[in-house]
């Protein structure tokens, strides 16, 4: 008896991590840039080359490196991974050639941060867009 009840641990257990995985491939797929309200559009390229350093002509708000959706976003928008975008800022800030984006600890502190400046560019789970803010464009 005790091997069927270590199966069906194991099973369960399989059963759990696909079910957290898929969880988290559903959220990391619903993101969306946001600008402010007042701002100009802005297209995926310019976005990306604001969060490569390429461009200063906006205000970047990151999430916490390494977070899912710091991970999801620069994978869906730049085509970089958090190793490479890495590189990229280390040789930026050491080179002083730019200034990397502001981390901010979550959605909503990036949110509050880009309805409060024209010229500010975040990116959030798209379930927490509301009427403060405008979406630029929706990263699925």
């Amino acid at each position: 008896m005790p091997p069927v009840k270590r199966h069906f641990r194991s099973s369960v257990l399989s059963a759990l991590i696909l079910a957290a995985l898929a969880a988290a491939d559903t959220r990391a797929g619903e993101i969306a840039v946001i600008v402010n309200l007042a701002a100009a559009s802005i297209s995926k390229e310019q976005i990306a080359d604001l969060y490569l350093g390429r461009s200063d002509a906006w205000t970047p708000i990151d999430q916490v490196v390494g977070s899912a959706i710091y991970v999801e976003f620069y994978k869906k928008v730049t085509g970089r991974d958090s190793a490479q975008v890495k590189a990229i800022w280390s040789r930026i800030l050491f080179t002083d050639l730019g200034v990397a984006p502001k981390q901010l600890p979550n959605s909503a502190a990036v949110k509050k941060a880009v309805a409060a400046n024209p010229k500010a560019v975040g990116y959030i789970e798209k379930s927490e867009v509301d009427d403060s803010i405008k979406v630029a464009l929706s990263v699925n």
